[in-house]
């Protein structure tokens, strides 16, 4: 005879299974989600709501199929209801069924990693914290009894009796005494905690318009997804720049537009001081991300440029990251020579941003040497 499986066992397979084929539904259509960013609107805390209009949900339907039963009168299809009315005709194709489904953030993380094969990223530097984590490792003869040891007990007990000649194998009682009982304890120990630093700068001149902006914010949502799922803490700045950068936040990152000319020396000048004064290259590992359409004031602003990362930048960070975003004004020259200059430099990794279609090759540039 078979054996029955519990309801709650069957239950937890069943939504087990749903969960393996919503993954998989999610994955199959990331790159979508990656160009779409109205996704970015589902972002709730730690999970994120995404429609899936590929699966149905399962229905009952009872009754045979003989002929008779339930809508099997008279009348065709499309007609209405008698008695209910109804204007228009009917129509040809089946409805789309939208189920949204949360998926958590860490979750897509590896998705991410799965799809654009991310290596694990090795940590640069580390800092030393008091972890508050107790760790039940030991076992002491005094303690609270919530903390008792059972086993401990009962064989330390077990081992007394039969010392003492008072352990019957064929009444095996085992009777513990407050000397025997165990109690688990616990140590609080230093443990190494990597902490990362984002830094975005942004060129927010006249020539980077609504849809080179919302490109960035795309790649920054993913980027951030990414690394928040290899490190503990994370720390997010956002600088923008025109002709002189400043330190904003995130919505006015992404939303501030102003109409003069490009200074890029200006936000690496001011990357570099958030760097040298908040985040050692000790205790944190340090990771600029520039985006902009490549035009710069003049080439003499873009030999500064170069200088800033070789003496101030490159030695304190993992990686430095510049996104090239296309644009109708934008004449893409910074990326040719930030190539020319540090092309050879592990440090630097570039990238063309053409369309969203270029986000995903962009973040797998940046994140995919696993620094």
């Amino acid at each position: 005879m078979a054996r029955e499986v519990p309801v709650a066992r069957r239950i937890d397979q069943d939504v087990g299974r749903f969960r393996r084929i919503v993954r998989g539904q999610v994955r199959k259509n990331l790159r979508k989600y990656v160009t779409q960013g109205e996704l970015l609107g589902r972002v709730g805390k730690g999970t994120v709501s995404i429609p899936l209009p590929e699966i149905r949900l399962p229905r009952f339907t009872f009754g045979d199929d003989r002929g008779s039963g339930v809508g099997m009168g008279e009348g065709g299809e499309g007609e209405p209801v008698p008695g209910q009315g109804g204007a228009g005709e009917a129509g040809e194709e089946a409805g789309e069924h939208v189920l949204e489904v949360e998926v958590s953030l860490p979750e897509l993380a590896e998705l991410l990693g799965e799809e654009l094969r991310l290596p694990a990223i090795r940590p640069r530097g580390r800092e030393a914290v008091l972890s508050d984590v107790r760790r039940y490792r030991s076992i002491r003869r005094t303690g609270p009894e919530s903390l008792r040891h059972f086993r401990r007990t009962f064989r330390t007990a077990l081992r007394r009796q039969i010392a003492e000649g008072t352990y019957e194998p064929d009444r095996p009682v085992v009777v513990p005494r407050r000397e025997d009982r165990r109690y688990r304890s616990w140590r609080i120990a230093e443990v190494p905690q990597s902490n990362a630093a984002v830094i975005y700068m942004m060129d927010v001149s006249g020539s980077m318009g609504t849809e080179q902006k919302e490109i960035v914010r795309i790649e920054a949502f993913w980027i951030d997804t990414w690394l928040r799922s290899q490190y503990r803490n994370i720390e997010v700045r956002y600088i923008v720049h025109d002709a002189a950068a400043r330190e904003v936040d995130r919505h006015s990152f992404f939303h501030l537009r102003e109409s003069g000319g490009t200074k890029i020396s200006s936000a690496y000048e001011l990357c570099s001081r958030i760097v040298e004064e908040r985040y050692s290259p000790m205790e944190w590992n340090v990771y600029p991300f520039h985006f902009s359409d490549g035009d710069n004031w003049s080439g003499g602003d873009t030999r500064t440029c170069m200088e800033l990362l070789r003496e101030k930048l490159l030695p304190r960070v993992n990686v430095f990251c510049y996104g090239q975003v296309k644009s109708a004004y934008g004449s893409g020259q910074f990326k040719v020579d930030l190539d020319d200059e540090l092309g050879d430099d592990g440090r630097v990794l570039t990238s063309e941003i053409p369309d969203r279609e270029g986000i995903l090759p962009s973040i797998r540039t940046f994140l995919g040497t696993g620094r």
